[in-house]
């Protein structure tokens, strides 16, 4: 499990990479091919959804390595229990939040898959909008593994690993 994990985590990455910079380079010969005179409608198209996937996954990477903005004003006066429970709680508000975006990102999907892009009319908006549930998901596994590790050091794993020694 672990080892498909680090590979679910370096493709994340690649893929992450990969649609951010396709994104720069779309727009940059949009414009490049606007100024020219002949616009290039689909590049805006594909480099929104770029945009939207490569958003979620660099916040996963993120979250992963605990690279996300907080603000710890708070939780640095409390005693070291409470600031503890506070993360507990910090973690199921996060938790919940994330199962709506899945929810919603798929009921959007599903909404949107008759819409199409207004330069690319074969394409379905729906690949754009499964960025929500892709990202949410990963979000969600990201935090479960952060709740795991926070029970782990807080010693709740530990009396039954013992016990089924």
């Amino acid at each position: 499990m672990a080892a498909i994990y680090a590979f679910l985590q370096r493709l994340e990455a690649v893929l992450a990479g990969m649609f951010l910079l396709l994104m720069v380079v779309l727009i940059f010969t949009g414009g490049v091919a606007r100024m020219l005179g002949h616009p290039l409608n689909w590049t805006i198209d594909l480099s929104t959804s770029f945009f939207a996937w490569g958003a979620f996954l660099c916040a996963d990477i993120a979250w992963r390595r605990n690279a996300l903005m907080s603000i710890d004003v708070l939780t640095a006066r409390l005693p070291a229990k409470a600031a503890r429970a506070l993360t507990y709680v910090n973690y199921t508000v996060i938790s919940a939040f994330l199962v709506y975006v899945i929810y919603a990102g798929t009921w959007l999907s599903w909404v949107s898959r008759a819409r199409a892009f207004q330069g690319i009319p074969s394409v379905s908006y729906s690949w754009v909008t499964a960025s929500l549930v892709a990202g949410g998901m990963l979000l969600l596994l990201t935090t479960l593994i952060k709740v795991r590790a926070a029970l782990r050091e807080d010693g709740f794993f530990r009396a039954s690993s013992a016990a089924a020694r």
